[in-house]
């Protein structure tokens, strides 16, 4: 009589998935260089915005969304990040020795996303905080001054839409990564991606329906995420700042889900 020992199988615990992705997140050059990109197009995009005067307390313009103007080249760069996290395993080869390592393809998607939220995520607070302190320089010598409603960030509604601008960020970036994970081509990708950010506002804009326009302007990721961040006129909005944000959150969902049945249902 004899006995069979069987070996134990295998595991793929979380943290395993997390060190490999991480180590491959923080020695490529290209992540480190969008990043910064993000911050200093976020930045120096207020420097568009400030020609906006503001001569009376009815000038209505949000002085935070002229401090956040920048956001519009910022959430470019962090799509760009996203994509390219998992893009770039598709275009060198490396995603079939990633998936052999990690045969848990939901598990490495889990990790690639967390990883990549916190850079992005630290990474879009600086530029937030950036666009604020830049605001605060110059807006005041165009016309937002206190009297006429100028955001110094102090406020829970300011802080509320700089929260909002920070969040919309790193949703984009990891609804590109959904997206190049159902798509697995960078180039095609990216474009898919801009194209839904900016094909709403641009519809909204040119449909001679003002209830079509408004609709639009609900279910779009770019304007929901800019009703985020708004801090006056609130209530005349299309969405709610937090209701702006869930649907991007929505969008992101939807994204990352369809890349991880991409992951499930298709070979490397």
């Amino acid at each position: 009589m004899s006995l069979t020992v069987r070996a134990p199988a295998p595991r793929y615990p979380l943290g395993h998935a997390l060190h490999a992705e991480w180590t491959k997140f923080r020695t490529m050059a290209g992540p480190s260089w969008l990043l910064a990109g993000l911050v200093t197009l976020t930045v120096v995009g207020l420097a568009a915005a400030s020609a906006a005067r503001c001569q009376s307390a009815t000038c209505r313009i949000d002085p935070a969304m002229v401090s956040f103007a920048g956001i519009y080249l910022g959430q470019a760069v962090a799509a760009v990040t996203g994509v390219l996290a998992i893009g770039n395993e598709y275009s060198t080869g490396m995603i079939k020795l990633s998936l052999t390592a990690m045969p848990r393809r939901l598990t490495w998607l889990f990790a690639k996303a967390t990883v990549l939220t916190a850079p992005v995520l630290a990474a879009a607070a600086l530029a937030v905080a950036g666009s604020a302190l830049a605001g605060r320089l110059i807006l005041p010598g165009h016309g937002f001054t206190p009297a006429h409603g100028y955001a110094s960030l102090t406020s829970a509604t300011d802080i509320r839409a700089a929260t909002g601008a920070v969040l919309y960020l790193t949703l984009i970036a990891l609804l590109s990564l959904g997206l190049a994970a159902a798509v697995r081509d960078s180039a095609a990708t990216i474009g898919l991606v801009l194209g839904v950010l900016y094909l709403f506002p641009l519809a909204a804009a040119i449909v001679s329906s003002p209830a079509l326009a408004r609709h639009l302007d609900q279910i779009g990721p770019l304007p929901a995420g800019l009703d985020a961040q708004a801090t006056i006129g609130v209530n005349s909005l299309p969405l709610t700042p937090w209701q702006g944000l869930g649907v991007v959150a929505l969008w992101t969902a939807a994204a990352l889900l369809l890349g991880a049945l991409a992951l499930i249902i298709r070979d490397a």
